[in-house]
């Protein structure tokens, strides 16, 4: 079973930073898509990175290039950490943050239907002030 827990949420101002975690337990799959999205009330949940387990390069939404930044520790396979760094930060990046895995896959250009993903954390919120 896999479990995503997802930490690093908080209040911050425009222009500051935060790094996002996402604590990975139960990846069997060597290769995994691992993605990063977010959400406000009353609008579609929004991919805005993902990476495949044990690869240095990430893909983003057109929304966040060169502000969001993707990387993963894995200590091994079945226990990896991810991170969502964002910089800075603006008004509308306030959202719920989630992180969401489709095991035994790789990203493809395609990665950001949600239904892709079999398993999602419990989001950590960013609030941005202006």
């Amino acid at each position: 079973q896999v479990h995503l827990v997802e930490s690093g949420g908080g209040s911050v101002q425009a222009g500051g930073s935060l790094r996002l975690s996402c604590a990975a337990s139960g990846l069997t799959y060597i290769n995994n898509c691992m993605a990063w999205f977010r959400q406000v009330p009353g609008k579609e949940r929004e991919g805005v990175a993902s990476i495949s387990t044990g690869r240095s390069d990430g893909r983003y939404a057109d929304s966040v290039k060169g502000r969001f930044t993707i990387s993963q520790d894995n200590e091994d396979n079945a226990k990896n950490t991810f991170y969502l760094q964002i910089d800075s930060l603006r008004s509308e990046d306030t959202a719920m943050y989630y992180c969401a895995a489709d095991p035994a896959s790789l990203c493809g250009w395609n990665w950001t239907p949600i239904s892709q993903y079999d398993y999602w954390g419990q989001g950590t919120q960013v609030t941005v002030s202006s």
